[in-house]
């Protein structure tokens, strides 16, 4: 059986495809740190950050790591201002591992209520207080690989607990700020969390990891803000290749 010919307006579409095809490949990203992620900028980038916030520390309030983590793991959209006002209660009555992995769910779930999505993060503590139990003794493991098993734990909060409760640097702790200011300060044209976090290892220091996460975090809180950056009070405004920047 013969084939029809192709209708012009036919031909037409099947030679646009890939035309497409082709622009849409442009606009993707290219893998890799930015362009101006250059070791020179980056150096007078982090010495700018040494100048503004040279004890930059975690705000999450704790007395020991799996305080941490369980704190880490209800700023999940929440401020940590909100988190230490619930943790302030919420530790004293839940002292271990144990006093969480068999707390009851309803209970929990009112007294974590005001940091928001407090059905999944219930889920989530109890389920991580279970398994450091049942798995790791009691007590919070200090390796990537294992903190990842615990149920709520990503990257950024295995990150976090390694980093701050460990001093271990085994990446860079990737929130909301630091995923604005690594494109703003063009260090990564990534949207992926995960491979923004490539990206600023590519460039950043192994030992400085832990601190420049910190020191970003306060940055994106006190003056590089989301909606109306202060770009006037910016020790970084000369670095910064931002498209917003208020000049």
């Amino acid at each position: 059986m013969k084939k029809k010919p192709k209708t012009k307006a036919a031909a037409g579409r099947a030679a646009r495809k890939p035309a497409r095809a082709a622009s849409r490949s442009k606009a993707a990203p290219a893998a890799g740190p930015a362009r101006g992620a250059t070791p020179e900028r980056v150096r007078a980038i982090l010495a700018k950050l040494d100048e503004a916030y040279p004890a930059a520390t975690c705000a999450l309030r704790h007395d020991n790591p799996f305080q941490l983590l369980i704190s880490t793991i209800l700023s999940a959209q929440c401020t940590d201002e909100r988190v230490n006002q619930v943790t302030a209660t919420l530790f004293p009555k839940y002292p271990t591992p144990q006093a969480f992995a068999f707390a009851n769910p309803r209970e929990l779930e009112k007294e974590i209520r005001p940091t928001g999505f407090f059905r999944n993060k219930t889920k989530s503590v109890m389920g991580a207080s279970k398994r450091i139990v049942e798995a790791f003794g009691g007590k919070v493991p200090q390796t990537m690989d294992e903190l990842l098993t615990l149920p709520g734990v990503a990257r950024k909060t295995a990150n976090v607990v390694l980093g701050t409760a460990f001093g271990i640097a085994s990446g860079v702790v990737v929130d909301t700020h630091v995923q604005r200011l690594a494109g703003r300060l063009d260090l990564s044209r990534q949207g992926d969390p995960k491979k923004i976090e490539q990206d600023l290892m590519q460039v950043i220091p192994q030992d400085r990891w832990i601190l420049f996460s910190h020191q970003l975090i306060w940055h994106g809180r006190r003056v590089c803000q989301a909606r109306k950056p202060r770009c006037a009070e910016c020790n970084l405004e000369k670095l910064c290749y931002s498209k917003d920047k208020i000049v």
